[in-house]
């Protein structure tokens, strides 16, 4: 934060009149204290308020005995909070320190945060809004115009800090931004000068000892903090010093072993043929298995061009198939087309003609009712065969699915069989030897490792496995035990990593590629074990798993604690007592998590339930385990036969109801023939028209007409006669018309009977079609999901020939073209290695040797480079301690002078005189305070003043260290408590002559006095507080107005 220039608040060239346009702008507009002020002492000073830093409002809550105090708005310059004692008056200046982050001794009202909060309540909250304005802003963009700091501080002590805009968003909720802030204003709350508490005034006043005066100016101006860095930077540089001189003795014994190890390294004779050689085999077996996955990405290529071959036959299969169908379906509807022109045709002749035949008509009529009739019976029938079909498919589905997840009980039954089986066999040959629990190649690989050891292949010879290397004291916990360490009771411990290699070669004898090796741990043995007791988990009732364990070996110890931290880790039998542990309270101390009797694994928030359900390494009673085990075996063994046979019942059923099925369905198609036949029955009965007659009717009533005409004229007769035959000829012409009708009729039933048969026939070529299609589709549909398979095959091929290809580039960046097989080089690298190791055993590990020397080379350079870098930053730092030494020293030389210089005008307002006397060396401070004219009175030490007097040479002493001291607000607490009437007024005239002629601070003052005599000024702001009635919980106030003084007064 840029600082500020102090200002003598006495110098006559500082006590400038501010120009005539300003107090004429200040008397037209009235604006907020906070953006204008104007002067309240007969002094005049600029019209600056303060901008950042300064402390606009705060609010308790449950704090100290008060359950609400608040919210105070305070003013930009001046404050005054007064009330009677118990007010809590001091209860805001103590939130202030501890809301901003200061400790609890600081306020010296106790020693710890919990006893801030009220009796009977659970937590305390401060709410503390400091300004934020202006381009000294603390970023101003995220938060705007004010910073609300809110803290809140829970029973045990403990407290949260929300850090929120000025539109109430929490921007953060860390300590580090809190001090960022303060750090960017520069306030100290741990500061007197900035907040003097009453309880530090109080022993400010009555102390005797000069020490204690000095230590206050030292801590007000920041001095003690530079001299206690500057002695640590001493004392660092001292122990630098110490590390160069252990430097030099530890670089001269490097240098000593890099010239053995590389004249170790010059006599002996390379392997490089033999290494270049089995180089080169790695790099073709690298390539070799390429060309192997290559090969197989060929063949699965060509499956997958035969199957597109073959699926583009299919294609063309289905697309024959459909052309068969199209022209099929054509016909279909063209024959179609034309019997329903027949259709028409024919009922066109059956309306141009009368309907004859009656009884005929009728019988077919009744037929037709009689078919229709039996055509609904078979319908129903059809129907009810139908919902059969169903029935019997819906059981063969439920059978198939029923019988597929019994097949998968049954592989998982088999599974955990075969595991109980292996898992029997590893028991009973634990009988024997109990190392074989551990797995069945352990006591051969232990032998090996002896004989290894023995043969000086081992720095030190390795641990394990550690199962084997601890005991239980409670049997009951060997399931929990073993859930908590899992894989690490088969590991091995080994001092360094060349040991580890030459274990590792030796698992490579007893453990087969692809299967699980034990782990190896690296770890520097120790004699003593681990001292945890300041970081484990400690529970009365419940051990944690290294209390529970007898561990003989400390490195097994220590390689437990560093892989698992079983000093963290409790055991609680009971699976309800460690969930109400673990996460219905806080956990124990250091408590990471627990587990169970039953294997359970226990944290905080969460439960994670056992895989297990007996201990499998740990467990004393082999004969019991063994003989669960045997009776889990042979309920695995029953329970597969019971599987078994309810699978073949299952195949049975689903046999049976598919013959059913089959049968019913043949059923269904018959019924459906049968259904065709009635319908085409009833079309050809529908379609059989009855013999048309001619309509005599007109004839006759021609003839009745003609009849009564020769009645009526007989002369006509003949006439008559003639148009009688003539009739005649018509009604023959009509017969023959009639005939001719008929035999059009019979012509076109005999034209559409076949046509129905080819319609028929064409139907049934149109669902055969349509079978045939779907029969290719199907199968289409069946070869490109193959076909899809075998792509996803040959990505993952490409995926893995691409890996395989990328690890090659990594062994050899250049293709090798090789002529050998994986298998054969694989044999060819084992024997070139066994050879490499024959030579190695005769005369040392080249590489190991190159390697130490390496290391040892690098070792020398190393701390040769740091010892340098070190003496050159000894020196330079020397050089600038001297110079900011020289610098402290003018720093507190000119602070010193212009603090007398402050002290000796303060004085002079009282007509005291009075001097300082600063002794650097004993770190005293002597203040002598003449009250009398300089002439007539002698300098006096402050022990024998009066209270008022030795209060305002106090005064005094604390302005002039706000003169020199930077800070945007200052707090005091009952700073006139041992003043008499005359001197209070005094010193107040001073504090305001100061904070008038300091606009950008803040003044805080707790005072018990009324302030009633105030001058009148809006920069003057009093928070009058109430006295607490019984059983109230709020406590009131307001802020006095210059308008009530002036009523008062």
């Amino acid at each position: 934060m840029a600082k500020r220039k102090e200002e003598n608040f006495f110098s006559p060239e500082n006590a400038k009149r501010p120009r005539q346009e300003e107090l004429d702008d200040f008397d037209k507009d009235e604006c907020d204290e906070d953006e204008c002020a104007v002067s309240f002492t007969n002094g005049t000073s600029t019209l600056t308020a303060a901008e950042v830093g300064i402390i606009e409002s705060i609010q308790l809550k449950n704090f100290m005995c008060h359950s609400m105090l608040g919210p105070f708005k305070f003013g930009s310059n001046v404050n005054f909070v007064v009330g009677n004692n118990g007010s809590g008056k001091s209860a805001v200046l103590t939130a202030l320190i501890v809301g901003l982050g200061g400790k609890a001794i600081t306020t010296n009202r106790g020693s710890s945060l919990k006893g801030f909060v009220k009796d009977g309540q659970n937590s305390a909250d401060i709410s503390i809004t400091i300004r934020n304005r202006g381009d000294d802003a603390y970023r101003g963009n995220v938060y705007g115009d004010t910073i609300i700091v809110q803290q809140h501080i829970s029973m045990d002590g403990s407290r949260s800090y929300k850090l929120k805009s000025a539109t109430g968003a929490v921007i953060s909720t860390k300590k580090e931004e809190l001090i960022g802030i303060l750090d960017h204003f520069n306030i100290q709350v741990d500061n007197p000068v900035s907040v003097l508490t009453q309880e530090m005034s109080k022993q400010f006043l009555q102390s005797k000892n000069e020490g204690d005066k000095y230590k206050f100016f030292m801590k007000a101006t920041q001095l003690e903090q530079m001299k206690e860095d500057y002695s640590y930077i001493m004392e660092t540089k001292e122990r630098t010093k110490e590390q160069i001189n252990q430097g030099e003795e530890r670089l001269s014994e490097l240098k000593r072993q890099c010239l053995e190890k590389e004249e170790r390294f010059q006599n002996i004779a390379g392997l490089s043929t033999m290494k270049t050689n089995l180089e080169y085999l790695k790099h073709e077996m690298a390539w070799a298995v390429v060309n192997e996955i290559e090969k197989q990405l060929n063949a699965i290529r060509d499956n997958i061009k035969i199957g597109e071959d073959r699926a583009a036959r299919l294609e063309r299969k289905t697309e024959e198939q459909q052309v068969l169908y199209n022209r099929s379906l054509n016909e279909y509807k063209a024959l179609k087309k034309d019997d329903e022109q027949l259709c028409r045709r024919i009922e066109e002749l059956k309306k141009s003609a009368d309907q004859s035949l009656e009884p005929e008509r009728l019988e077919r009529q009744k037929k037709i009712s009689w078919l229709k009739e039996r055509i609904k019976a078979l319908q129903d029938q059809e129907s009810s065969v139908n919902q059969e079909i169903e029935q019997f498919q819906q059981a063969i589905e439920k059978d198939k699915e029923e019988h597929t997840r019994i097949k998968r009980e049954e592989l998982d039954v088999k599974t955990t069989l075969n595991f109980n089986q292996r898992q029997l066999k590893e028991l009973k040959d634990s009988k024997t030897d109990r190392l074989k629990r551990f797995g069945p190649h352990v006591p051969a690989l232990l032998e090996a490792i002896d004989d290894a050891y023995r043969r000086g292949h081992f720095t030190y010879k390795p641990v394990g496995p550690l199962g084997a290397c601890i005991h239980l004291r409670d049997p009951e916990l060997a399931l929990a035990i073993e859930s908590c360490l899992k894989g690490l009771l088969q590991a091995y411990c080994c001092h360094n990593h060349a040991d580890e290699r030459v274990l590792q070669a030796l698992m490579k004898k007893f453990y087969s590629p692809g299967t699980s090796r034990p782990q190896i741990i690296v770890s520097e043995f120790r004699n003593e074990m681990y001292d945890v007791r300041h970081r484990a988990a400690y529970h009365p009732e419940y051990p944690t798993v290294l209390t529970a364990l007898e561990i003989d070996n400390a490195v097994v110890a220590n390689s437990l604690i560093d892989m698992r931290s079983i000093e963290t880790v409790l055991l609680i039998k009971n699976n309800s007592v460690a969930r109400a542990v673990m996460q219905s309270q806080k956990p124990p101390k250091n408590c990471r998590e627990a587990f169970t009797a039953d294997g359970d694994q226990v944290f905080a928030g969460r439960y994670y339930s056992s895989e297990y359900t007996r201990p499998k390494f740990l467990s004393r009673d082999v004969d019991s385990e063994i003989s669960d085990l045997e009776d889990e075996v042979e309920n695995k063994k029953a329970q597969i036969l019971n599987l078994q046979q309810h699978l073949s019942t299952l195949q049975k059923d689903i046999k049976c109801n598919e013959e059913l099925l089959r049968r019913y369905q043949l059923h269904y198609k018959e019924l459906k023939m049968k259904i065709r036949k009635s319908i085409s029955e009833i079309r050809e009965l529908e379609n059989i028209e009855e013999h048309q007659s001619v309509d005599i009717a007109t004839l006759e009533d021609e003839a009745q007409e003609n009849k009564i005409k020769m009645k009526m004229v007989e002369k006509n007769m003949e006439q008559q006669k003639e148009n009688m035959e003539h009739l005649k000829s018509l009604k023959v012409e009509a017969e023959n018309k009639y005939d001719e009708i008929k035999q059009k009729i019979n012509q076109l039933s005999e034209l559409a009977d076949p046509l129905k048969d080819e319609l028929n026939l064409a139907d049934s070529e149109v669902d055969n079609q349509k079978r045939g299609k779907r029969h290719y589709e199907d199968k289409q549909k069946e070869h490109l999901d193959t076909l899809n398979k075998k792509k996803r095959e040959l990505d993952m091929k490409e995926k893995e020939l691409e890996e395989k290809m990328s690890q090659a580039r990594q062994i050899c960046p250049e293709r090798i073209e090789v002529k050998k097989s994986a298998s054969i080089l694989d044999k060819e690298i084992n024997r070139l290695r066994q050879k490499i190791q024959a030579e190695h055993a005769s005369y040392g590990d080249r590489e190991e040797i190159m390697k130490q020397y390496q290391e040892a080379r690098e070792s020398y350079l190393d701390l040769d480079s740091k010892v340098k870098t070190l003496k050159r930053f000894i020196k330079l730092l020397e050089e600038i301690m001297i110079h900011r030494y020289k610098t402290y020293q003018q720093f507190r030389r000119c602070l010193t002078l212009r603090c007398k210089l402050y002290f000796d005008n303060l004085l002079s307002q009282r007509a005291y005189c009075g001097k300082m006397n600063f002794d650097h060396k004993n770190e005293t401070l002597t203040i002598s305070v003449q009250p009398g004219e300089g002439n007539k009175a002698a300098f006096n030490d402050m022990r024998a003043l009066s209270g008022g007097e030795r209060s305002f040479s106090t005064v005094c002493f604390i302005l002039s260290l706000w003169s020199i001291a930077e800070s945007p607000f200052r707090c005091l607490d009952e700073f006139d408590v041992y003043m008499d009437m005359v001197n209070r007024r005094i010193a107040m005239d001073m504090i305001l002559k100061m904070a008038d002629s300091q606009r950008f601070r803040q003044f805080i003052l707790l005072t018990p006095q009324s302030m009633s005599s105030l001058p009148s000024s809006k920069l003057i702001r009093i928070l009058r507080m109430s006295d607490p009635e019984r059983g109230q919980t709020t406590l009131p106030f307001r802020p006095v107005s210059q308008e009530d003084d002036d009523d008062r007064s």
